[in-house]
């Protein structure tokens, strides 16, 4: 068994690994074709191609908050890697596991740009209902987080959540 969750994680960690670098690559694109250019428009006023400098959060929100951003980053991976070591390896819970990958490489492509360059590569805007501009990271962390939450309100029973979270100290549940 031991040997099976070993193999499991390194497909993580190269699952990982291979989602930050398809981020920071659309990123790199974005640089070299994007930057100090018009917008590319995909679909006339519906989608465009719109470099930004984002120093805030997500909608520009706290800008150059350094400091908050690392710790909220340090807190959202602290939390995913322990869900991802509580979930049973069991295909049922597969989606659950993809989820916490695609927030961790989300997580991990944003925070090089604010540590590499002091913000975030954004690229991607719908102009038809004026959505801030948002990245490969955005869409890894938002679509994972609302698939978890779906999943977690409708799709497993409250037993498989307590199993998830629960922890045992000396053969006795703990809650």
């Amino acid at each position: 068994m031991k040997k099976e969750r070993i193999k499991y994680y390194a497909c993580a960690v190269l699952a990982v690994i291979a989602g930050i670098v398809f981020d920071q690559y659309t990123k790199f694109l974005a640089v070299e074709h994007l930057k100090g250019q018009q917008p590319f428009v995909l679909i006339k006023n519906v989608f465009e191609l719109n470099y930004l400098e984002n120093r805030g959060a997500a909608f520009g929100m706290l800008q150059n908050q350094k400091a908050f951003f690392i710790f909220s980053f340090v807190l959202i991976i602290a939390a995913v890697l322990y869900l991802y070591v509580k979930l049973p390896l069991e295909k049922r819970f597969l989606p659950l596991h993809i989820c916490s990958i695609l927030i961790v490489a989300g997580a991990v492509g944003n925070m090089i740009d604010r540590l590499k360059l002091g913000y975030v590569v954004d690229f991607f805007y719908f102009k038809l209902i004026d959505f801030p501009i948002f990245n490969v990271a955005d869409i890894f962390v938002v679509v994972s987080v609302i698939l978890l939450a779906i999943l977690v309100l409708f799709v497993y029973k409250d037993e498989e959540i307590n199993q998830i979270f629960s922890f045992r100290v000396n053969g006795r549940g703990m809650k």
